[in-house]
């Protein structure tokens, strides 16, 4: 809501040093969010004068037409004698008055105005159009041309009102009543302490049986009707200079006289109203629901299909306007330069002001993407009391302005309604503030916007009509404390009982995130929004549990309206975000949540607002929720060692999203057995599954590998892209991670080397599995260090797996038969599992 300072003071005695910058720290402090205030022709120097054109010459041989004129502006140049000024607009003519600035001057955007060659002229000055004074579409397109009556000489500065101060307020959902200078002038006079001059305090007359017939059919949408009629309106009268201006101010172009009218009453009072062409309306007006595939022309010129639920204005042949959000196009107000090209003028109109419900206006300008200054006010609340006076504001200045005579008919339709009370007690705000404020500061500030206050210890409070957000007793203790003063809260912090930090699951949380990060990944955080096609994208079974979703009721994108259930789809969407902007070589975290659907769907039920829910109710509702387990997710492209003096370099593969399961698992201290496996996205041949045991049975927690081929070209992925995900909670739920300090042994360590030549379908993590166990207490490490394949050495289908293992005693130095024994029984092992044999 853009308002005018100077518009301001004509309804709140402001002192003459107030800025707009002031009036904005006001505001602010009183809960408003006052965003700018921008001050107009704060660069403007004159002289700027009014001007009336003597002579044009028309200049040939340019490429645009190119007028020489004569301006006579009276004694403003110091001499007397007519301006000369090269012009190249065509709306003026001979005999019109028009703005003229002279050398010396500076206009908007420090552009300095001197004589000047240009043309084979000389050009002494400026004519000038709005754009070029900085005051916005005057609907011309070019010079500002005055009424016949402006004088010539006369200060432009001071008639245009070009120097201004204009408060730019981001007006909140609930307060309604702000959208107009009137709501704000309030808040300005509370502010300030000073009386206000309520524009809507005028003489209205009663309804009588001679107005315009009108018939509401739907009083639930519309609770208040007015309509009244004026008559033998000039065509040719145009709006006056300080009604463009003020309009102009506010943010609203100029249109014709009538429809200015209406737009500069709802800027002032905050009440929406339509003027119909008389001529045009046929029969009564109506406010009824659409019927279902009824049509309509809104007056911007849309052939609109109307839904049962929208509220219209009708006459006798059918829709005539949108109710609350855009009139129709068949009752058109006719302006001037209609009249001029031979068209119809309007000389009688209808004024509508009216009140409808808010809900059904949002519905109906969200349903047509239609959105307006009169749906942006009714959708948050106008005041109901405010129509009567709007509709006589706009019939005193019609007939003031355009030369109108007001029919005495009076038509008003009202639904019978109560003003809403509240019960509060005297008190209240100082509860919920924490502040002693006292009866009379409650009482005073509550009768400051506006409600009636009864009552001592109890007190009985009736709301404006122009304030429907005041609804319960804490919207009045809200109004309190803003007006007391926001900053004048004392600031108190929380004192947490000591002893309580992160949870198990936090810390977890947080040193599976530092390890990640120490081996070289990002973390990308993703919003857990997913569509339904990227399953197919992954290559996951028509069963696969995975595909079932929790989906959103009012989601943010309609293609992403489900919630995830990997956290693969946003991290390989940020892989190939970042890998088409250049980053080629990418290693990419995420640990978050994913929505598991319960079997059977529930609706929640409401839990109290008055009181705090006990623990049932609140088990109650997480009862019906998703469940919601924690995982964790990499995935990896391009080169994980980068290749210089120092080596090669090598890529990523799988083998690093397998390690970086193995990270996360030490993390958690839980023992992850790693075997090949297959599923979904992952390469059949390059896929491991990662498993825990669970109270004695084996589970399988996620999966890693490298990504499948269809897969990479689906999701337009780099070739080679590896990915691993885990269910941490379950990680969580098996794993001990109490700190265990290392055993460090005084006796040297015995390494015995084994070569063990196996079937290829046989898993490595098989064959060290049992090497371990058969080695017993004695052996310290084994690793895999070497993998050979040669069928003419070792036979078709088979390789050689290489261990190192390392055997050691706490007590003794072992001899070298003692660590011969357990590699031998380690062989042993290995092979009456899985069929090795020791190689050579």
């Amino acid at each position: 809501m853009r308002v005018p300072l100077s518009w301001l003071r004509e309804y709140v005695d402001l002192p003459a040093t107030e800025t707009g910058r002031d009036v904005q720290a006001k505001l602010v402090s009183a809960g408003l969010e006052v965003e700018t205030v921008e001050p107009l022709g704060a660069d403007l120097k004159g002289p700027l004068v009014v001007g009336r054109v003597l002579t044009i010459e028309e200049l040939e041989g340019f490429k645009k037409p190119i007028r020489f004129c004569t301006v006579d502006v009276g004694t403003a140049n110091g001499t007397g004698e007519p301006q000369e000024i090269v012009c190249g607009a065509r709306n003026f003519a001979v005999g019109d008055k028009v703005v003229v600035v002279l050398p010396g001057a500076v206009l908007p955007g420090n552009f300095a105005i001197a004589a000047r060659k240009t043309y084979g002229k000389t050009s002494h000055g400026m004519i000038c159009s709005g754009d070029e004074l900085g005051m916005g579409d005057d609907g011309s397109h070019g010079i500002i041309v005055l009424p016949p009556e402006t004088e010539v000489g006369k200060d432009a500065i001071e008639l245009l009102e070009l120097v201004d101060e204009v408060l730019d307020i981001a007006v909140t959902a609930n307060r309604g009543d702000c959208l107009s200078i009137r709501g704000v002038a309030r808040e300005v006079a509370i502010a300030y302490g000073l009386p206000l001059r309520d524009p809507a305090l005028i003489d209205v007359p009663a309804p009588n049986a001679f107005g315009y017939p009108v018939q509401v059919s739907e009083p639930m949408g519309c609770d208040r009707f007015t309509a009244r009629t004026v008559t033998g309106l000039s065509p040719e009268v145009r709006s006056p200079i300080w009604l463009t201006r003020r309009l102009q101010k506010v943010g609203m172009r100029p249109i014709s006289l009538a429809v200015d009218i209406t737009n500069y009453v709802m800027m002032e009072l905050g009440q929406p109203l339509h003027a119909y062409d008389r001529s045009l309306v046929q029969g009564t007006i109506g406010v009824r629901r659409a019927g279902e595939g009824e049509q309509i022309v809104t007056l911007d010129g849309v052939t609109r299909e109307l839904h049962a639920e929208d509220l219209v204005i009708t006459d006798d042949r059918g829709p005539i306007g949108l109710a609350g959000v855009m009139g129709g196009a068949n009752t058109e107000i006719a302006d001037h330069e209609a009249a001029e090209n031979g068209g119809a003028s309007t000389t009688d109109v209808v004024i509508e002001a009216a009140h409808f419900n808010a809900v059904s206006i949002a519905r109906t300008a969200r349903r047509h993407k239609l959105s307006s200054e009169a749906s942006r006010r009714f959708e948050r609340g106008v005041d109901p009391q405010a129509a009567a006076a709007a509709a006589q504001r706009t019939v005193d200045l019609l007939v003031l302005l355009a030369g109108g005579t007001a029919d005495a008919g009076v038509t008003e339709i009202i639904a019978p309604s109560a003003p809403h009370t509240i019960s509060v007690p005297a008190n209240h705000p100082d509860k919920v503030a924490g502040v002693e404020y006292g009866r009379e500061t409650v009482v005073r500030r509550l009768q400051e916007i506006g409600c009636d206050v009864y009552g001592q210890d109890e007190l009985i409070v009736t709301v404006p009509s122009w304030r429907p957000d005041l609804a319960e007793v804490n919207d009045l203790a809200e109004e309190v404390i803003r007006l007391e003063g926001y900053e004048n809260l004392p600031s108190t912090l929380p004192k947490p009982p000591s002893g309580r930090g992160l949870t198990h699951r936090q810390r977890l949380h947080r040193r599976v995130g530092r390890a990640l990060a120490g081996s070289g990944y990002v973390e990308a955080p993703n919003y857990p929004f997913i569509g339904e096609q990227v399953f197919d994208q992954l290559g996951l079974d028509a069963d696969d549990p995975a595909r079932r979703v929790v989906r959103l009721t009012n989601p943010l994108n309609d293609e992403e309206p489900a919630l995830r259930t990997s956290l693969l789809p946003g991290l390989l969407a940020a892989l190939r975000r970042n890998d088409g902007r250049g980053s080629h070589d990418l290693a990419l975290f995420e640990t978050g949540l994913v929505f598991l659907p319960q079997e059977e769907q529930r609706v929640a039920g409401h839990l109290p607002v008055d009181r705090r829910p006990t623990e049932e109710e609140i088990a109650s509702l997480d009862a019906v929720l998703p469940a919601q387990p924690r995982h964790v997710a990499v995935v990896l492209a391009g080169a994980r060692e980068q290749a210089g003096w120092w080596g090669k370099g090598r890529p990523a593969d799988w083998a690093d999203a397998v390690e970086a399961a193995r990270a996360v698992a030490r993390e958690a201290g839980a023992e992850l057995v790693v075997r090949s496996g297959q599923y979904g996205p992952w390469h059949p041949g390059r896929c491991a599954e990662l498993l825990v045991v669970v109270d004695g049975a084996e589970r399988v927690v996620g999966h890693a590998g490298e990504l499948h081929p269809r897969v990479l070209k689906a999701l337009g992925l780099p070739s080679r892209t590896s990915a691993m995900e885990l269910d941490l909670d379950v990680l969580e739920q098996v794993g001990d991670d109490t700190p265990q300090a290392p055993s460090i042994s005084a006796f040297p360590v015995a390494t015995q080397d084994v070569a063990l030549v196996v079937d290829r379908f046989v898993p490595h993590a098989e064959v060290e599995a049992a090497l371990r166990e058969g080695a017993g207490e004695l052996l310290e490490g084994i690793r895999l260090f070497d993998v050979y394949e040669n069928a003419e050495q070792l036979g078709d289908g088979r390789k050689s797996l290489a261990y190192a293992l390392r055997f050691r005693a706490d007590d003794r130095t072992l001899t070298v038969d003692e660590a011969s024994a357990a590699r031998d029984a380690a062989v042993a092992l290995a092979g009456e599992r899985t069929g090795a044999v020791l190689r050579g």
